[in-house]
This record gives C-alpha cells, structure tokens and sequence, in this order.
C-alpha cells in the first residue's frame, strides 16, 4: 500500500467536477505559478504555518520546539524557518490557533475513512472524489492507488493536473479516472515560463496523448488580470479545444484573492498580489471570445 503527503480533504464541493464531490489535496507541485491560492500545496512535505495575528506571545511553543526555532524579540514572534522541522509539536500547544502544520502523511485507508462520511450523498448527485493540489500526478503510485479503489467501490472520480507531469503518470490517470480537470494557465510558451517557472511544451504533448488514451477532459483555465486577460490568449484556448477531441469543456476561472494570506504563513512573499476579485463582466467576454473558436461548451465558474 502506497503512502502520500496530503494537506487537506474538502467535502460537500461543488466546483472540481459533476456532482457533488469530496476532493482530496496532494502536497507537492511542479510548477510556480505566481497567482496560485495554494502555495501550501508547493512543497512535497508538511510545512508549519504561522497566523501572527493569533499569536498571544505565550511563548508555549519556545518550550516545546526541539529545533529552537521560535524565538520571541521584543514581543515579536520570530521562526528560523531553516531550523524547522514540521514535527508539529508547537502547533500542538498553541492555543490560539496561531500554528499549524500544513500536510500529513497518510495511505488510502486514511483518505477513505474520509471519503466515506459523506459518499452516499456524493454518488446519490452523480459526484464522487476528485485529486487535486498541488499536482496529484506528482504522487502518482498514491494517486493510483485511490483511483483504483474509487473504481472497485463504484465511486466517480477526476484528477485535477497542471498537465506539467511525466507521460506515464498522465497516461495512467487518464485510463482510470473518469474525468481529467486539465488546467491551462498560458497558451504562449514564453509567458507560460514567466508565469509558472516552465515552458507549456509536456503540458500540451499530455493534452495530445489524451486523446489517443480515450479520455474525457474539461480545460480550465484561470483568468488573472495583468497576466492572461488577452484577446490572443481567449482565441488561442478555443483552438486548443477544438484541436482535442477529448475535450469537452472549457471552464474559465475569474481571479480571486483568498490565497494571498496563506504566503505569509508560510513565509513566502506572493508573486502576484492583487486583491481584487475579477470583475464577472470582464471573464463573461473573455468566455464569449473563447466561444467564437470553438463549438464546445464555455463556461465562467
């Protein structure tokens, strides 16, 4: 039984695939995007998260850390992040809230033990679970693993994926799951590289193979002002879809801001930083551009 590193289990969603739908979060990801909302999906281990604005400077967590890696300067909660080992025991007397360890190891039993409190109303909607992240196929004997029980149990399943991933990582969740969510951040190689820290090329060659595996994908792709909102971008998504017979579906996903605070937490600083919601209008004429070229289903989530 394989393990893997996730950092949460959302239930009742809505918005990652048909139905209603329990989504498992893997840790680690292979891509930089600059307006990501889960940077706690970056790295491939548990992480300690700090909210300052909880601390009350009981200094509960200088007691405890093996690592001395808190430390309190005139009354300002400092951490050597460099020091830190996740173990999560300062999160454990915190009481306050204000620490954290964003990730768990566990194995299929642990997700599964989740999955079925609320299963039932997930098949009942035509739902069931969906991988996302983070890149779920960076895990991908964990991934397997769920997907192969899912199907055993008659649950529904969709993976999430940036597309960034190895062939045969893709090629296995493309023969298992019943629906791959493929996001397409950038349709220009150069701003892809800019914006995610790599070029599109294994993106687009996964997209291709999806295809020849027979699978059915719905393109999602997030709309960032001052990043991704152009003309040529909108037209170049329709083709992408009308090039694929696998694809279905394009979703377009407005910007929103509710990541920005999860950086400072982790100690991070956000490479892109607005803190606006993206206006509705704006993402409704970007799905009627995508609309002009191509005749699959465009829609704003």
């Amino acid at each position: 039984m394989a393990d893997g590193y996730i950092f949460d289990i959302q239930h009742f969603c809505l918005d990652d695939g048909p139905g209603i739908r329990t989504v498992v979060f893997f840790k680690g990801c292979p891509l930089r995007c600059v307006w990501c909302h889960n940077p706690e999906g970056f790295r491939p281990c548990p992480e300690l998260m700090f909210d300052a604005a909880k601390c009350t400077g009981c200094t509960a967590c200088v007691c405890v850390c093996p690592s001395k890696c808190h430390s309190f300067e005139e009354a300002v909660h400092r951490i050597d992040r460099s020091s830190c080992v996740s173990c999560g025991k300062c999160a454990e007397v915190c009481a306050p809230g204000a620490l954290s360890v964003a990730g768990r190891k566990t194995d299929a039993d642990g997700v599964f033990a989740e999955i079925e409190k609320d299963i039932e109303f997930c098949i009942d909607s035509g739902g069931g679970i969906t991988l996302s992240g983070g890149e779920p196929l960076m895990q991908a004997e964990f991934a397997e693993e769920l997907l192969r029980r899912a199907r055993e149990l008659g649950i529904g399943t969709c993976v999430e994926t940036s597309g960034h991933v190895p062939r045969e990582a893709f090629l296995m969740a493309a023969g298992l799951a019943d629906l791959i969510l493929f996001d397409i951040k950038e349709t220009d190689p150069e701003r892809h590289r800019r914006f995610t820290g790599a070029d599109n090329g294994l993106i687009l060659g996964n997209l291709a193979a999806a295809d020849g595996a027979g699978a059915s994908v719905v393109l999602r792709a997030p709309l960032v002002p001052g990043c991704n909102d152009r003309e040529d971008h909108y037209a170049a998504l329709g083709r992408l879809a009308g090039e694929h017979q696998c694809v279905s579906a394009v979703e377009i996903e407005p910007y929103h801001p509710m990541g920005i605070p999860k950086y400072a937490r982790l100690g991070l600083s956000p490479g892109y930083s607005g803190e606006d919601f993206m206006d509705r209008k704006a993402a409704e004429n970007a799905a009627e551009t995508v609309r002009r070229y191509t005749d699959k289903d465009v829609s704003v989530k």
